[in-house]
């Protein structure tokens, strides 16, 4: 069965929604139009509110007709929410590559949560954290998933810190790792990737699971992974109705909303389930903002994509912040509160494109309102409300005036009767907050740069291959994926990116300037290694003393460089001798002296190929042997140690040239 989610298509502009990904349009059988089919109701991701705002009050009595139907029909049971009562709070979360430099330290080699905490604090602070491990490296040997996080030294204490800071940590699962190695337990018993999981997840204390490219689990995986100690289960799309009792958080991803703001279907059937609205590769999140002011829900803060910068704008961030501050002092308002989408302004205010939704609780009415227009508009835009009147985004009484900046939000809180207890605190804290649309609107663009390359003191042996000085133009292979490969961002505000256009080959045209260099013709073995090693600090390896010695990083194989007066080849350098070098068995990768950084994440190139090569996913790293032209982008891990990837040698040919040092 092919998920049409995921199904293989090009008949689609990648700059506009999919069909799939449109709202849901409503008929109304009070108007004589016939019912919403069951099972298209049951898939919606928003469902669309019509243009006319004469029809809003019978579209809101048939959203409300649909979801108690659907309730009563599956026979919905909300106990899992009683259970992880945490995740209906989980409002703004994030997804981080575990050695993103904002959690890395990658000279004291060891975690920072306080450092990362501290970068989300401008858009109100993490309520949960996705610690993405393995893909796009995964593959490059025989370690699967759960090796990706059980061999990360200190990750059990980064939850524990996480947990201290009040973020709740999840765990990612890739179903499509069916290629690595298989897990057991101590008796040799086969076990399956929900038990898996579930033995990682204890041993780190993580609070929830990330489902990779999944909805839904599956029965089988429900049952493994479940405990004692609950798990909270969140899939990369639109949960259906009839899973809303056991994934009770889920990924508003790729949602396309109507003119007048729609409602989340999943958010409509039952009020506890947490969305976070994400578009991990568009510049502007106002669309997503917007969605989840008007639905009570959440975000997901993706702003390095599997090492590409997508980072968020000084106005999306100040208006989340906004956002986040108000959902979560109204908490239950939005989850209990009586919901009347397209509810809180006047008919005329969706003239001026300002569209408005309630929440109503006792002596409470939160009023949300967006302006859907490319420039900021002031009037009396709220339906008539009782009570004293006040401004939850900018802080302070209003007598329902207000200025909305462009594609941006205001709110309105009334009280009818005593003020809430966390009213003083909230309005202080907004009345102390920078206008959200004077913000900055720039992608915060940040360029990616080569790590200056050392240079060597020593001569290369006789039989090492020479490379002229002199600008070669280079035709560099590789196979995109989401990584890109010199830190460019592969798919800039497209929809979801599918094959053939997501791992398709790529060729990429390049001017390198090259000093006059020497490449060693085959990669260091384990006889040499273990000859030298010693004096640069480092341990010996046991194996074929001709075979290429591996499980060495990238830092490793640079101080064993240094101490026998070499360094490592660039990867331009790499290509322009490849023909001449040769291989020692079995073929392993060879890392070069090509580490570049944008502050966020460091990557490097790959070159060679490997005898390995895992099969069953186009998600895994490239592997078997590859061409001199071929690059593997690879993110710089702290577990980089493999043993498919080796290590050759460089020397620099003109010392004047090496002096200079610069990338090459």
């Amino acid at each position: 069965m092919i998920d049409p989610d995921e199904a293989p298509t090009n008949a689609f502009d990648p700059l506009v929604p999919r069909p799939i990904d449109l709202p849901t349009a409503v008929p109304l059988p009070a108007l004589g139009e016939p019912r919403l089919a069951d099972a298209d109701f049951d898939i919606a991701k928003i469902l669309a509110a019509p243009d006319d705002p004469e029809r809003w009050p019978a579209w809101r009595d048939e959203l409300d007709a649909l979801a108690t139907a659907a309730r009563e029909r599956l026979g919905h049971d909300a106990s899992a929410y009683d259970v992880v009562p945490w995740a209906s709070r989980c409002r703004v979360a994030a997804q981080i590559w575990l050695w993103d430099e904002r959690l890395w330290d990658w000279e004291a080699r060891r975690f920072t949560p306080e450092r990362l905490l501290a970068a989300y604090d401008d858009l109100g602070g993490l309520d949960g954290l996705v610690l993405w491990h393995a893909y796009p490296c995964i593959g490059i040997d025989e370690r699967n998933q759960f090796d990706w996080y059980r061999d990360v030294p200190g990750l059990e204490a980064l939850v524990a810190d996480l947990h201290a800071g009040g973020v709740r940590v999840f765990l990612d699962y890739n179903p499509w790792d069916t290629g690595t190695r298989r897990e057991t337990d101590a008796s040799g018993r086969a076990l399956s990737d929900g038990e898996a999981l579930r033995r990682v997840a204890d041993a780190l204390g993580a609070d929830g699971v990330f489902l990779d490219t999944l909805k839904q689990a599956d029965p089988a995986f429900l049952a493994a992974v479940g405990g004692e100690r609950p798990l909270a289960l969140e899939g990369e799309s639109r949960a259906p109705n009839e899973r809303l009792r056991d994934h009770v958080v889920s990924w508003a991803q790729w949602f396309a909303d109507s003119e007048a703001p729609g409602v989340q279907r999943a958010r409509l059937v039952e009020r506890r389930h947490m969305l976070h609205g994400v578009r991990r590769w568009n510049r502007s999140h106002a669309e997503e903002l917007q969605s989840a002011w008007m639905n009570g829900t959440g975000l997901l803060v993706w702003d390095a994509v599997f090492g590409v910068w997508m980072g968020w704008s000084e106005r999306d961030r100040a208006s989340l912040r906004a956002i986040s501050r108000v959902q979560r002092a109204c908490h239950e308002l939005l989850e209990a509160g009586a919901w009347a989408p397209l509810a809180g302004a006047t008919t005329g205010a969706a003239r001026a494109g300002v569209f408005g939704s309630t929440w109503t609780l006792g002596d409470l009415t939160l009023v949300t309102l967006v302006n859907r227009r490319g420039e900021a508009v002031t009037g009396r835009f709220l339906a008539p409300v009782e009570g004293a009147l006040w401004d939850v985004v900018r802080g302070g009484a209003t007598d329902g005036e207000l200025t909305i900046p462009a594609h941006g939000v205001a709110g309105v809180l009334a009280v009818r009767g005593q003020e809430p207890a966390w009213l003083p605190a909230l309005l202080e804290q907004a009345a102390g907050d920078p206008d959200p649309g004077a913000a900055d609107a720039a992608f915060p663009a940040r360029a990616t740069e080569r790590i200056r390359v050392p240079h060597s003191t020593g001569r290369p042996p006789a039989d090492a291959v020479p490379v002229a000085a002199g600008e070669q133009g280079l035709r560099v292979q590789w196979r995109r994926r989401e990584t890109g490969l010199y830190g460019e961002a592969p798919y800039v505000e497209e929809w979801k990116p599918l094959p053939p256009r997501l791992h398709d080959e790529r060729v990429v045209e390049v001017r390198a300037r090259l000093d006059a260099v020497a490449v060693a013709r085959l990669e260091v073995s384990v006889a040499e290694w273990n000859a030298s090693c010693v004096a640069a600090g480092l341990e010996p390896r046991e194996g074929d003393p001709e075979s290429p010695v591996t499980h060495v990083d990238l830092d490793d194989a640079r101080r064993f460089a240094a101490a026998v007066g070499a360094r490592l080849p660039t990867d331009h350098e790499w290509q322009v001798a490849g023909a001449s070098l040769e291989r020692r068995s079995p073929r392993v990768w060879n890392w070069t002296e090509s580490e570049m950084t944008d502050g966020i994440t460091r990557r490097t190139i790959l070159k060679g190929g490997s005898e390995r090569a895992v099969t069953g996913s186009d998600w895994y790293a490239d592997g078997g042997p590859q061409p001199p032209e071929r690059s593997l982008a690879w993110l710089r891990t702290g577990i980089d140690r493999s043993s498919a990837i080796g290590f050759r040698l460089a020397w620099d040919l003109d010392a004047a040239a090496a002096e200079q040092g610069g990338p090459r």
